[in-house]
């Protein structure tokens, strides 16, 4: 073994540089579908000693770079999906994204890598400065904080660490024990050993700690799991918006629904120009009201991503337009030059050339049984600081989603797994409706309660699981992990001054 890592470490040039991007590609193995948490920490490591030891912080740099572009390439591979579902106009804009997707999200590694070098000992330095640009990526133009390395550890008990310093905390940890254990003495391999363990001691006792009861609460959750290439084909819109009303209407097995819940962009019509579509939605609850994931507008050139709770008389009782845009997908930066020049305009607008954003974020109360819900619309749920953006704590948190987009192999699980991420960090439950899977009950821990699977069409009845109290995260938010952050990098630093001959 220790033969094997001198000959890694010995690697240069071309060569190195190989090694380094097959390291990133072992390292993706962690995220969703495969979750090879235990494959993806040790390649991290070896990635983490081969940044170490590169020859300053251009060598460190250009490690990084090569690693970070193969995690991502393999980590977002499903981002070729929303291009193929208009192959004709779209297709050829695919190996691009993956390519400058993949690298330009590799450039905070690179940055990561070159500060590798300013601290000692280096593998701890590069495991802080890659937690701190992995941040980073999650706030700069809009942020991007899709499968941080934290997220491989999703469906393990270490995952409650995301109750005390988020998601990005688990980014932390992953961090660290590869900095540890890429020191290659047996005692940084026994502080990463303690680390892990005591992370997944301290998640296993949580999750064991009692909670309170099910809400009486009973939700429907309807997955039409409709082909995203007919979804806005006016000859067949009939036909699925029947479909829909079918399931709304379907007698369960159970206690009849407190709310029946579409998910995004359900309705093939503009809920402001369509009042007979909103009375059958109605008359489709009975006594319950609906939550649709439907378009509006505003004017003849302002169309909004919405959820519209539409009372049992057709009153609409709520109503959330998303703010958080997908770049590229829901708007385009630079829009007017890029529509006017090239023809390019959003990928999932099917009004006009794009949304425009809501004003924010809001809870809204939906009275009696049902309390105060925060909905996130598809994109929204991978950002841990929206949930913390409202002056009210909600009773639960609500995605509806269109995961067609994602395709069948990793997209959709990514995106189910940082649901679950928010759920631990605040506490609360998540109930989360797919266009097609994977719609999902998740308690206030991350647990599935109950799920309907990728390719289905179904009804889920379900009780809504209980919130549990505030957890650091939801009360401190980030300010806690920025001051760890801080502190390290200031001790490693320091003592890298203390010891320059």
């Amino acid at each position: 073994m220790t033969a094997l890592w001198a000959a890694v470490l010995a690697l240069n040039g071309w060569r190195v540089r190989g090694a380094a991007f097959a390291l990133g590609l072992l390292a993706a193995t962690g995220q969703a579908p495969l979750g090879f948490w235990w494959l993806s920490v040790p390649a991290l490591a070896v990635l983490t000693a081969l940044v170490a030891t590169a020859p300053g912080p251009r060598g460190g740099a250009d490690r990084a770079l090569w690693g970070g572009t193969a995690y991502f390439a393999l980590a977002l591979s499903w981002i070729v999906e929303p291009f193929l579902v208009d192959a004709a106009r779209h297709g050829w804009m695919a190996p691009f994204a993956v390519l400058f997707l993949s690298f330009g999200l590799a450039l905070f590694w690179a940055v990561a890598g070159a500060l590798a070098h300013f601290g000692r000992p280096a593998t701890l330095m590069f495991a802080v400065a890659l937690a701190a640009t992995e941040y980073l990526r999650g706030h700069v133009l809009t942020g991007f904080p899709w499968a941080i390395p934290g997220q491989v550890w999703t469906d393990t008990p270490v995952a409650q660490g995301a109750a005390v310093l988020g998601a990005d905390g688990l980014t932390l940890l992953t961090t660290l024990v590869a900095g540890f254990a890429a020191m290659g003495r047996l005692g940084g391999l026994q502080i990463a050993v303690v680390l892990t363990g005591l992370a997944w001691g301290g998640g296993q006792a949580r999750l064991g700690s009692a909670e309170p009861a099910d809400r009486d609460v009973t939700l429907r959750l309807v997955q039409p799991n409709t082909p995203q290439d007919i979804k806005w084909d006016e000859t067949v819109a009939r036909s699925l918006f029947d479909r829909l009303l079918t399931m709304t209407s379907a007698p369960g097995d159970g206690p009849a629904p407190d709310l029946v819940i579409w998910p995004e962009t359900a309705v093939p019509y503009l809920l402001d120009t369509s009042p007979r579509a909103v009375a059958e939605i109605a008359a489709a609850g009975g006594a319950a009201p609906v939550a649709v994931g439907i378009q509006r507008s505003d004017g003849a050139l302002r169309y909004f991503n919405s959820l519209a709770f539409i009372g049992p008389e057709g009153q609409i009782a709520g109503l959330y337009d998303k703010h958080h845009l997908v770049p590229f997908g829901e708007y385009m930066p630079f829009g007017d030059t890029l529509r006017n020049w090239f023809g390019i305009t959003g990928l999932a607008a099917a009004e006009g050339h794009g949304y425009s954003a809501g004003p924010g974020p809001q809870v809204i109360d939906l009275g009696g049984k049902l309390g105060r819900v925060l909905p996130l619309i598809c994109y929204e749920a991978v950002f841990p600081g929206i949930p913390r953006a409202v002056a009210e704590r909600p009773d639960w948190l609500l995605q509806v989603t269109n995961d067609a987009w994602f395709g069948t192999l990793s997209g959709p699980y990514q995106h189910l797994e940082q649901a679950r991420l928010r759920a631990i960090e605040q506490g609360l439950p998540m109930i989360r409706v797919a266009n097609t899977g994977v719609s999902a009950v998740i308690d206030a821990k991350g647990r599935i309660r109950a799920s309907m699977a990728l390719g289905t069409a179904g009804v889920l009845d379900r009780a809504l699981p209980p919130a549990l109290s505030p957890t650091l995260f939801a009360r401190w938010g980030d300010w806690p992990l920025l001051l760890l952050l801080a502190s390290l990098a200031t001790l490693l630093v320091a003592r890298r001054k203390r010891l320059r001959p």
